[in-house]
């Protein structure tokens, strides 16, 4: 995706979004309802077009190549595209004659793809029979049928319960090793435990590129350690910590014992030079857990400060 803009009417949901995925890669697009998820994904998928901007989809252009996209595009939106009374061979029966398959090569793809997702023996049920975690998975069938190079999956996981979140977490997983995916939430622990890179999207804007790893350690800002501590007797343990160039103390909780609270400093190598020196002194640490930023911190840090940026 490259400068894609997209407004409806005077609302502006895309603003100039520029955008690269590499093949085989999962990439994670994150954002809160309504911050322009949907849209994007609808332009890729050809459904709508974008109001300036240019995008394509494995060498193709969305706006002047749209059926060559959708050869090589898959697309499972948050609500499955499922006709309830028919079994779910006949459906991917449909399918693939929608997706100009022979008929040779529609039974090859439903029988490989119904192997591969776990639908092999739901073959001769009715769709409306199936629990909402097989219904995701005819879903997921249909996306595949084709065997399309780039998956585009909208909210996969959303209302199922936590083994049925686990089982196509698993799916999404073993599909990365021969497609591309693109992967739409507002859940952050699918991003975190399902992509290797994250966009973060905030009212049509993206607002971060990176892996989570990276994101969590710029959101982290000075290493910082939640200690424990049981003070030596007639010895001043915080002046000693002080001492230190750019030490911080904070959320300090005195107990008759012990002593908990948060340590930041300049650099985490400082930290080994505190620590001998304090167990030297005779403090004994008790607990010492470095504290780190989790991805939803990095999200609410990169949106918060969005909104900021824009009511300025």
């Amino acid at each position: 995706m490259t400068n894609i803009t997209k407004f409806y009417d005077n609302f502006r949901a895309l603003n100039n979004i520029n955008l690269k995925v590499e093949k085989g890669e999962i990439i994670g697009l994150l954002g809160p309802n309504g911050a322009g998820k949907t849209t994007a994904m609808r332009i890729l998928t050809c459904f709508i077009p974008a109001t300036s901007g240019s995008a394509s989809v494995a060498g193709y252009d969305v706006f002047e190549d749209s059926l060559e996209v959708r050869r090589r595009l898959g697309y499972l939106p948050e609500t499955p595209p499922l006709y309830p009374e028919m079994t779910v061979g006949s459906y991917l029966n449909f399918i693939g004659e929608l997706r100009e398959l022979s008929a040779g090569k529609r039974r090859e793809r439903i029988n490989y793809v119904a192997e591969r997702i776990g639908l092999t023996e739901c073959l001769t049920r009715v769709i409306g029979t199936l629990s909402k975690g097989y219904r995701q998975r005819v879903g997921l069938a249909q996306a595949l049928l084709h065997n399309p190079e780039v998956l585009i999956l909208d909210e996969p996981t959303v209302g199922l319960d936590p083994s049925q979140i686990i089982e196509i977490r698993g799916l999404v997983k073993d599909l990365a090793r021969d497609h591309t995916i693109i992967l739409s939430t507002h859940i952050l622990t699918e991003v975190s435990m399902t992509c290797g890179r994250v966009v973060i999207i905030n009212e049509g804007e993206i607002v971060a590129v990176d892996s989570v790893a990276n994101l969590e350690k710029a959101a982290a800002g000075k290493p910082a350690w939640n200690i424990c501590i049981r003070p030596a007797a007639g010895k001043d343990w915080r002046q000693m910590v002080e001492k230190h160039a750019g030490a911080a103390i904070s959320e300090l909780v005195e107990m008759p014992e012990t002593h908990h609270f948060k340590l930041s400093l300049d650099k985490a190598e400082d930290f080994d030079d505190l620590f001998r020196n304090m167990t030297g002194a005779g403090h004994v640490l008790r607990e010492i857990t470095p504290v780190k930023a989790t991805l939803e911190d990095v999200f609410l840090k990169l949106t918060s400060a969005e909104e900021r940026k824009e009511a300025a």
